[in-house]
């Protein structure tokens, strides 16, 4: 297993949403993205993301203003 990194810091809604939806796109079952986002509301978005998409939220953290999101591709 794989993880690919995303980096979209700076960005606001729905920008990391949808650089996000079409990274997951390319990666094989079971790999990992992780996204890197500092729109406070990504936090939401993305455990939404997951819950709607079938995509498994493994971790979602914040270090020092950026918010690191695990995501591993299940569907």
């Amino acid at each position: 297993m794989a993880t690919t990194v995303l980096d979209t810091k700076g960005l606001n809604c729905p920008l990391p949403i949808l650089k996000a939806k079409k990274a997951i796109k390319s990666l094989p079952l079971g790999d990992t993205l992780q996204v890197l986002a500092t729109d406070p509301g990504s936090v939401k978005d993305f455990e939404a993301f997951c819950r709607t998409t079938g995509q498994q939220l493994l971790e979602s953290k914040e270090d020092g203003g950026v918010f690191i999101f695990n995501i591993k591709k299940l569907a």
